[in-house]
């Protein structure tokens, strides 16, 4: 039975584990958030461009995508700064991201304007921000990509396409680039969102439309499923030894109404593999 670790949250997003805490974005607060295991609670910087993806470069700054702004920012534990412009890139409102072990950030975006109903639906692009702030488009067309995670080797990504109800791999090359595209897994009534990755290459996959988070492996079969009772956003595997699945739930994605209700929460469960690979 899931536990409650935090409540009042107005939306969560990007849960991550690092340094013995769970890092967060409260999307709609406009801020990130640092969680204890005992429920204990830190603003870590505030983020006016609804922050989402989290990640942290090789020196310990921390790398935030300011969703409205397309923009991926820089926080030094002092200062906020742009670390990379995505505007030109991005097709609508950046998302979920992961950073690899050598700086690299890999960010999604909308693909378009999900908030206006009558909005053609577009294929969306991928793109890799390197240490330095350089960014392209290594991906395209992908249907609404959003939780991201690389395997222990580094040499497989694998991205949740969100509105294609499948997770997606591509081969990294050494110069960053990805080849080799191929649907790791259909998840057929699922939508993934957020997502995390296993030491038995399970796929933990946050789906908001089914309340529930559930596990993948490749080729599709599911192996474990937790239902919850509102919409399952994201997820992330940390604790102590890794065995923590951390689940961010919310009554609601809509902006003003997330605001007013607060109804966002960090469930935790007990699983039987821990954590692996990037996030």
């Amino acid at each position: 039975m899931s536990s409650t670790l935090i409540d009042g949250l107005c939306f969560g997003e990007g849960p991550r584990w690092h340094e013995g805490a769970l890092w967060l974005s409260d999307m709609h607060a406009r801020e990130v958030l640092r969680i204890t295991e005992d429920g204990g609670r830190e603003t870590i910087v505030s983020v006016p461009g609804w922050p989402s993806g989290l990640g942290w470069l090789p020196n310990g700054d921390l790398l935030i995508v300011a969703m409205t702004e397309r923009r991926l920012l820089r926080y030094d534990g002092s200062q906020l700064t742009e670390h990379a412009d995505l505007s030109a890139l991005a097709s609508f409102h950046c998302n979920d991201m992961v950073v690899d072990s050598e700086g690299r950030a890999w960010v999604g975006n909308f693909g378009f304007d999900i908030f206006t109903q009558s909005a053609e639906r577009r294929g969306a692009e991928l793109i890799r921000v390197d240490p330095d702030g350089a960014a392209e488009v290594v991906a395209e067309d992908l249907a609404f990509p959003n939780g991201t995670v690389i395997t222990p080797d580094g040499k497989t990504l694998i991205v949740g396409e969100t509105m294609g109800a499948r997770l997606t791999a591509f081969d990294i090359t050494g110069n960053g680039s990805l080849t080799n595209q191929r649907t790791w897994a259909s998840l057929e009534t699922a939508a993934p969102d957020g997502i995390c990755l296993d030491k038995a290459m399970g796929i933990w996959v946050a789906s908001p439309p089914t309340n529930e988070v559930l596990r993948v492996l490749e080729g599709g079969k599911v192996t474990d499923r937790i239902s919850t009772d509102r919409g399952a956003f994201a997820c992330m595997l940390g604790g102590a030894n890794g065995h923590t699945l951390f689940t961010l739930i919310s009554g609601s994605s809509v902006p003003d109404v997330c605001t007013a209700e607060r109804s966002a929460m960090v469930i935790t469960d007990q699983v039987a593999h821990g954590h692996a690979g990037s996030p």
